[in-house]
């Protein structure tokens, strides 16, 4: 039997008004991978949900469910990407899928290459090759 790996640090969690919408977005726009849907019978209101992005993991939550993490707001994401060309590349995906881009690819002053996207619920992601450290 195979343990899950897991993730420690970190982890966002972003409200979605359709979430299981949400799931079926994030798939066709970048490439989220969901690990956890509760419960998985697509009839039943979304309770929880994971999904790998890259090598990161988010949560999505109902955010008309109520409790402390529907709130009320966008978020904003950072998501780490190996390359320049992986980031041209979702990008790409990203403008297919019909996300709004609202930064364009881009070079930064402190060395990355990214771009920013609004997803259906106002929530911005931003995608870069630029590496936070843990000082």
């Amino acid at each position: 039997m195979t343990t899950p790996q897991t993730v420690a640090g970190v982890v966002p969690v972003v409200p979605f008004t359709e979430p299981r919408k949400a799931l079926e977005w994030l798939a066709s726009a970048f490439g989220a991978v969901p690990t956890l849907v509760v419960p998985p019978d697509p009839d039943q209101p979304l309770r929880h949900a994971e999904v790998r992005i890259g090598t990161g993991v988010v949560m999505v939550d109902d955010a008309e469910r109520g409790g402390v993490f529907a709130l009320p707001g966008p978020v904003l994401v950072y998501v780490v990407v190996d390359t320049a060309a992986d980031v041209d590349a979702l990008h790409d995906r990203a403008a297919t899928a019909g996300a709004e881009i609202v930064q364009p690819v881009s070079d930064q002053d402190y060395g990355s290459h990214e771009f920013a996207a609004r997803d259906p619920h106002g929530n911005i992601w931003s995608f870069g090759t630029y590496r936070p450290s843990l000082g």
